[in-house]
């Protein structure tokens, strides 16, 4: 984050001008009201313990929606929305969990997320709200549209035998649109799994990008901050260049994205959800069989985005798109659709 975090009145982040940088200790910075920082790290710790019923003096906590490794994400009622006579003033608010919101660049990571989703306009990425900061008991948070809906891992759970093709193109092909999309705008996902994308009334939805970045030139005021250290891949949709600590691409986003089309097509994950590198040193993509109810031009495409070597998995989230969408198997002929 490289514009500090100032607050108002009412306990607002608001972004400042540039001009100014901000100390290294970003989390930090962004709670500190005084040029004494000690204090603030420690009433931080000591707030981060417990979780108001309103948030920055206008979100009303409902409920926990779900958590993961790094936060948890509430529905909340946005009580100025309410009081202006918003038919549906209900928003969902993310927050970090208690242990990394202690990390010295937290907040720095939770706005990088905000960025990187406001950045893609996208109709099958989620919507983000805004960036806020809770002085008062030093939390910072992310709002965003309420999704009412299915995540794809929950969808599996209600169709152990997988998706007939009439149901899983609906899915499928929205998903790597934003994909595509995300990638020609420079944006890797990063954590791409069932549990990060929604089927919902709106449409498909893919969301949080809390591990992913921005390539170079993209963003540049953002921060690269090493994601590694949290540790917090998936390993069984994780590629095995990133187990083994290689940088985050896209490529690792075409792995994760296949594994996930190959279960919704059969119910099944292709490597029995074992992290990526013990199934590439137990050959388990040898004999890898085609999902049955995958029509059989697509798994040319598939196969090549499985492949546990990132060398050879030369395929784009758009070719892997068009050989869903267009009569043709590998190599793909003409394009009839937008060059992401």
């Amino acid at each position: 984050m490289t514009d500090p975090l100032q607050t108002d009145a009412d306990g607002q982040a608001l972004v400042a001008p540039p001009g100014d940088d901000p100390p290294g200790d970003l989390t930090c910075y962004a709670f500190a009201q005084s040029k004494n920082r000690e204090p603030a790290r420690l009433a931080a710790r000591s707030a981060l313990s417990t979780m108001p019923d309103v948030l920055a003096g206008r979100y009303c906590i409902e409920r926990l929606l779900g958590a993961g490794g790094m936060g948890a994400v509430y529905r909340a009622r946005d009580l100025l929305a309410e009081q202006y006579g918003d038919p549906d003033p209900y928003v969902a608010l993310k927050v970090l969990n208690q242990d990394f919101a202690e990390s010295p660049d937290a907040s720095a990571v939770l706005y990088s997320e905000f960025c990187l989703t406001r950045y893609l306009r996208h109709d099958n990425v989620l919507r983000v709200h805004g960036f806020h900061v809770d002085t008062a008991c030093a939390r910072a948070f992310i709002t965003m549209e309420l999704m009412r809906g299915l995540t794809l891992d929950k969808l599996l759970c209600e169709r152990p035998l997988g998706l007939p093709w009439k149901e899983l193109r609906h899915i499928v092909l929205p998903l790597l649109d934003a994909l595509a999309y995300a990638h020609a705008c420079g944006v890797v996902h990063g954590d791409m799994k069932p549990s990060n994308v929604m089927l919902s009334e709106k449409g498909v939805r893919l969301f949080d990008f809390g591990l992913g970045r921005a390539e170079e030139g993209v963003l540049p005021g953002l921060p690269h901050l090493s994601r590694e250290r949290f540790n917090a891949w998936t390993p069984g949709y994780a590629a095995p260049e990133l187990l083994e600590h290689h940088s985050l691409s896209a490529r690792t986003d075409i792995y994760a994205v296949a594994c996930v089309i190959y279960e919704l097509a059969s119910g099944k994950h292709p490597f029995r959800h074992l992290p990526s590198i013990q199934a590439r040193d137990e050959h388990l993509d040898v004999g890898l069989q085609a999902p049955a109810r995958l029509p059989k031009r697509c798994w040319p495409a598939l196969r090549t985005a499985l492949a546990f070597d990132a060398s050879a998995r030369a395929i784009t989230a758009g070719q892997v798109r068009d050989a869903f969408t267009l009569p043709s198997s590998w190599p793909w002929g003409r394009r009839n659709r937008p060059s992401w």
